[in-house]
């Protein structure tokens, strides 16, 4: 099982990337800052970084704000 920001789970399968949990999990935002197991991952990455049963994965969504 994946961890996904503290509060969902994602079925882990054998060759599971990033771009699997953001698919199954619908996340479509533009800009995305993504680590595994506190490593941030770059977005090149995310097709083929590979993650493993039990990793913990953070998704967060950048927002631009002003004052």
């Amino acid at each position: 099982m994946i961890r996904v920001n503290d509060k969902f789970d994602v079925e882990w399968k054998p060759g599971m990337t990033i771009r699997d949990i953001l698919n199954e999990l619908k996340f479509t935002f533009p800009m995305l800052v993504i680590s595994v197991n506190g490593e941030i991952i770059p977005k090149e990455e995310w097709d083929t970084r590979q993650v493993q049963d039990g990793d913990d994965v953070k998704v967060l969504h950048m927002i631009a704000g002003g004052r």
